[in-house]
């Protein structure tokens, strides 16, 4: 937005705060009217869209500091003042030049106003925002600002939520901005829940003609049923019968996306046992990950009278082992 448009708007009244408001008090101002306003609570109504971009355009420049003291001098010289031409020797509405002669100590002679050290309009008004000598007024390298260069466009934050295999294998997710254009935004593979991707030059634009502003998309990653990450590793919780796991056997691991994988059981392997399939985890640029499956013994609900009668022969048949005994001497030792 030109600065010279500043006259007309009352941010602060947009905002529905008081000039001395402060930072935190202007976020949570604008955190409120934002929430009420936001397309998405209010779609096809487009009353609250332009009330929605009114909005973020008065807090894009209340809530930066440099604009916002920028602004208010703007807003102070058209303060109650009408700009049309003097209406005569002592006419009771000042003109435009009355307002600026007013403001920099200047006399109408004539209707003219003198400036102070012969200084030009152009002159003064490019040392009151920045400029120097010979800087023209809202010249395209900084408007207002004069030779400080363009001003950067304000980076914007969105957030979106992605399905398990998405984060894992990376895709591209296409998303929507507040004024309903397309975007698409590219995830890479092993993007974790909470991780932030900034998009360059996908946030506001430049009030003056500067590079626009980035995307900071926050990605919430949706739980798998089956696996869970662990860096770059993938878990999995695999049960085994007690038989399979006394005797040993050969079982099927699933895969991540893919087809199942054969694994052998060692005789006698406890719950808790970690079988490890190479390069089945989380694929990147920087690395792969390995599956890790995790051995749970599955004890069955119900036996049969045979069943039962077998399982009894097995522990009067054998050694009469305690596997807890280790468990509490180390207790008793600490």
């Amino acid at each position: 937005m030109a600065s010279q448009d500043w006259f007309d708007k009352d941010f602060y009244k947009v905002l529905g705060v008081p000039k001395d408001v402060s930072e935190a008090d202007l976020k949570k101002a604008y955190r409120k009217l934002a929430r009420k306003y936001h397309p998405d609570a209010n779609p096809g109504d487009a009353a609250a869209e332009a009330r929605f971009k009114e909005i973020s355009e008065a807090h894009s420049v209340l809530s930066d500091s440099a604009q916002r003291a920028e602004y208010d001098q703007i807003r102070a010289m058209g303060t109650g003042a009408r700009f049309s031409a003097p209406s005569g020797a002592g006419g009771g509405t000042g003109g435009f030049e009355d307002v600026f002669g007013s403001m920099f100590g200047g006399g109408s002679r004539g209707g003219r106003t003198s400036y102070p050290q012969g200084g030009s309009f152009e002159d003064i008004l490019g040392g009151m925002f920045g400029g120097g000598g010979g800087g023209g007024f809202g010249q395209p390298s900084g408007g207002f600002r004069g030779f400080g260069g363009p001003t950067p466009g304000r980076d914007v934050t969105a957030s979106t939520t992605i399905d398990f295999v998405t984060a894992t294998k990376g895709d591209t997710v296409h998303l929507q901005t507040s004024d309903g254009k397309p975007i698409n935004v590219r995830i890479p593979a092993g993007v974790t829940d909470g991780q932030k991707i900034r998009v360059p030059g996908k946030g506001q634009a430049s009030p003056d003609g500067g590079a626009a502003g980035d995307l900071i998309l926050t990605v919430s990653v949706r739980k798998h049923p089956v696996f869970e990450r662990d860096g770059l590793n993938l878990r999995v919780n695999v049960p085994v019968t007690f038989a399979e796991a006394a005797l040993g056997a050969t079982i099927e691991v699933p895969t991540l996306g893919g087809d199942p994988v054969r694994l052998k059981v060692a005789p006698g392997t406890s719950s808790g046992k970690i079988l490890r399939v190479k390069g089945r985890g989380v694929k990147t640029a920087k690395g792969e990950g390995d599956l890790l499956a995790r051995i749970e013994v599955a004890v069955p609900g119900r036996l049969t009278d045979a069943q039962r009668e077998a399982l009894q022969a097995f522990l009067t048949g054998g050694p009469q082992e305690n596997p807890r005994a280790d468990l509490i001497e180390r207790a008793r030792s600490v």
